[in-house]
């Protein structure tokens, strides 16, 4: 049985989950890997997720079938199931996904797929510009359709504000930079090379947390300086 620094509840699950996938797939189950929070000291229960990686040799729909009752039973799971051929074909495509599993994991079975992974940084330039410019047309988009209900910004300020943070930890390193983990840290580290309103972003932080409460007035003007700030960061990343 796999010791992790998680809840013992949540502990079993994992156990119970590796064993009977071990029971289902045999030999053709490759490698089970543990990663994002749930591998680092900052899995919060009630908001992180336990995210798995499984490489099974196929993943063609009759494979995937046999362990529908697993994940279905496993509600604080969340797997996804790949091939070997399938990460070396993507690593273009998915460089930030990629980055981020291989940089806090725990290999729970089988081989470590991930150690060796190369990441072009020309693909995470792309990656990282595009997704940010999607997500400012869609606060701007938001902001036309909410700004006479000020209150309603504040959900998806948050999420995007989470979102962004996840993209932005790859900018930094796009510019040779190891970003902090932990949330509170990356936003420092992100003032010292973007021109952001640190105080502003920490409280956006703070309420995500649920360290503090926002009325609706505060929301929209967070709303807007995190809009500002994000046009000014597109900006730099699209001279990287």
């Amino acid at each position: 049985m796999i010791k992790l620094s998680l809840p013992p509840k949540l502990e079993r699950e994992i156990n119970l989950f590796i064993l009977n996938l071990k029971r289902i797939y045999k030999e053709d189950l490759l490698s089970i890997t543990l990663y994002g929070s749930a591998a680092s000291s900052e899995f919060v229960p009630a908001y992180s997720n336990l995210n798995i990686l499984v490489i099974l040799r196929s993943t063609d729909l009759p494979e995937l079938k046999k362990a529908t009752r697993e994940v279905n039973k496993f509600k604080n799971l969340t797997p996804l199931f790949f091939t070997e051929e399938y990460i070396s074909s993507s690593l273009d495509i998915f460089p930030i996904e990629f980055l981020d599993m291989r940089e806090n994991y725990i290999i729970l079975y089988g081989k470590d797929f991930l150690k060796d992974l190369r990441v072009d940084l020309k693909n995470l330039r792309f990656q990282c510009e595009q997704e940010l410019k999607v997500k400012l047309l869609s606060l701007k988009q938001l902001y036309m359709s909410l700004n006479n209900h000020p209150a309603a910004l504040k959900d998806p300020l948050i999420k995007t504000f989470t979102s962004v943070l996840h993209i932005l930890r790859n900018v930094l390193r796009l510019k040779n930079k190891q970003p902090p983990y932990k949330k509170e840290d990356l936003l420092k580290e992100l003032s010292v090379h973007f021109k952001i309103e640190l105080s502003r972003w920490e409280k956006i932080l703070a309420s995500k947390l649920k360290k503090i409460r926002i009325s609706g007035k505060e929301a929209e003007d967070l709303f807007v300086v995190f809009v500002r700030d994000l046009e000014e960061i597109i900006r730099t990343v699209d001279a990287l």
